[in-house]
C-alpha cells in the first residue's frame, strides 16, 4: 500500500538536517513538486539565509501559506528513540526533528495545494508559498526580507496561512489569530562602590532598585482586550557585584521583557516604566529592543474560512487563541490584513522525540484543501 503522499513528503523533508539557518535542500524539494503546478520561483536569499517566494496566478485575492524550512537542533541523538533526522513511525507517530515544527505542515502545504489545483485548476485569485530557513534563529534575515521586498515593488497579500504548530490537545483544538508583542531593555541602574562595613560611604544600587522592582512587579500595564490576555512584565536577569562579598557594587544590571497586546503601545510602556523609575529617584540608563510588534485577526474571511474547514473535516468548534510566544505572523501582517496560524499539536515541539500524529498530517492537508476551496473558488 503506498504512502499517504503527506506522510511522504514530510518524511522526505524530515531526512534533510536543516538546522537553523541552513535549508539542507528542502525548498528544491517543495520547488519539484510545485514546478509542474505552474509556480514561477524567486529566492530571496540574505545573511546566509534561504528565502523562496513562489507564485501561482497574478489575479486578486492572494492566499499564501508561510513557514519555514529550519529546525532547532536535535539535542543528544542517543536519546532519540531512532537519529533525529531518519523519520521513523512507531504506534501511530511520525519522529524526527521538525515532524511537528513545521515540517508536517509544509507537506501538507503541499499535498493541499495539488489535490486543490487537480479539482479546481480554473480557481479565481493566486496562491503563494513564502518560505525561510530562518524562523528559529534570529529571524533577521528570513521572512522579513521577503516582506521588505514584496513591500518595495508594491506586493500585497490577502490571506496568509502559517504552518506554526498550534494545537493543544488534538489537531484543531486551537487557531492562532494573532501574537502578543515583545518589547526587551537592559536597564543599569547607578550607586557608588564602596567597603561593605561602611555603607554610608557607598550606595547600593541593588537596595535602591528594590522598591521600584517591587512597584513594577505589581503593576497593571493594561487590561488586555477581547483576544488578549493584559500585557506581563518579567525580570529574566540581574547581574551585580565584583565577587567579593565585602564590596557594595557601582551599578546592577536588570534585563526585563514585556509580552504586550495590542491595547498598548510600545512608546506608552517605556513611558510608564520610566515614570516609575522616575518616581523612585533613580539614576539609570536603558536601552530598548523591541523584538516583535502584537498582530491580531479579529474576524474576516480567513478566519470563518478556517473554523469552518476544521469544523467540517474534524467536526469540532476550534478555540480562537493569540497566547504563545512570537512567529514570523508579525512581520507578513505589516502586508497583509489577515494573518493565522494553523499546524499540529504543539506537545512535542523542540523536545528529544519530537512527533507528530500520522492521520493528523491527512487531516491538516485536507484542513487546508477546504480553506482554499472557500477563499478561492
Amino acid at each position: 500500500m503506498p504512502l499517504d503522499p503527506t506522510l511522504a513528503l514530510a518524511e522526505q523533508l524530515i531526512a534533510c538536517p536543516s538546522v537553523t539557518p541552513d535549508d539542507k535542500g528542502c525548498m528544491a524539494i517543495i520547488e519539484a513538486r510545485l514546478k509542474p503546478l505552474g509556480f514561477t520561483f524567486e529566492y530571496i536569499n540574505r545573511g546566509g539565509v534561504t528565502n523562496l517566494w513562489a507564485r501561482r496566478g497574478n489575479s486578486a485575492p492572494l492566499f499564501c501559506f508561510a513557514g519555514h524550512t529550519d529546525v532547532v537542533p536535535p539535542g543528544p541523538a542517543e536519546q532519540w528513540l531512532t537519529p533525529p533526522f531518519t523519520p521513523s513511525q512507531h504506534d501511530g507517530f511520525l519522529y524526527g526533528r521538525g515532524a511537528a515544527d513545521m515540517k508536517g505542515s509544509l507537506a501538507a502545504f503541499v499535498t493541499a495545494t495539488e489535490a486543490f489545483l487537480a479539482q479546481h485548476p480554473d480557481h479565481s485569485g493566486s496562491i503563494a508559498f513564502l518560505l525561510t530557513s530562518d524562523e528559529e534563529g534570529d529571524a533577521v534575515d528570513g521572512t522579513v526580507a521577503v516582506i521588505e521586498s514584496l513591500q518595495a515593488r508594491g506586493e500585497r497579500m490577502d490571506y496568509c496561512l502559517v504552518g506554526e504548530p498550534t494545537a493543544v490537545s488534538k489537531l484543531g483544538d486551537m487557531v492562532k489569530n494573532g501574537r502578543r508583542g515583545s518589547l526587551s531593555a537592559r536597564l543599569t541602574i547607578k550607586g557608588i562602590q564602596g567597603h561593605i562595613a561602611y555603607p554610608h560611604l557607598a550606595k547600593n544600587p541593588i537596595h535602591l532598585a528594590a522598591p521600584a522592582i517591587a512597584e513594577l512587579a505589581a503593576t497593571t500595564w493594561d487590561q488586555g482586550n477581547e483576544f488578549f490576555p493584559p500585557t506581563t512584565w518579567q525580570i529574566s536577569n540581574i547581574h551585580a557585584g565584583t565577587g567579593a562579598n565585602n564590596v557594595i557594587p557601582g551599578h546592577v544590571d536588570i534585563l526585563f521583557n514585556f509580552r504586550f497586546s495590542t491595547a498598548s503601545t510600545p512608546g506608552e510602556l517605556q513611558h510608564k516604566l520610566c515614570a516609575i523609575l522616575d518616581r523612585h529617584g533613580l539614576d539609570y540608563e536603558i536601552a530598548w529592543t523591541l523584538g516583535a510588534k502584537p498582530f491580531l485577526t479579529g474576524g474576516g474571511e480567513l478566519v470563518e474560512a478556517s473554523l469552518n474547514a476544521i469544523r467540517e473535516e474534524l467536526g469540532i468548534d476550534s478555540e480562537l487563541s493569540t497566547t504563545g510566544g512570537t512567529s514570523d505572523g508579525r512581520f507578513i501582517a505589516e502586508l497583509c490584513p489577515q494573518v493565522i496560524e494553523i499546524g499540529p499539536v504543539n506537545a512535542t515541539i523542540h523536545k528529544i522525540n519530537e512527533c507528530v500524529e500520522i492521520a493528523a498530517l491527512t487531516q491538516l492537508s485536507s484542513i487546508y484543501r477546504r480553506i482554499l476551496e472557500q477563499l478561492l473558488p
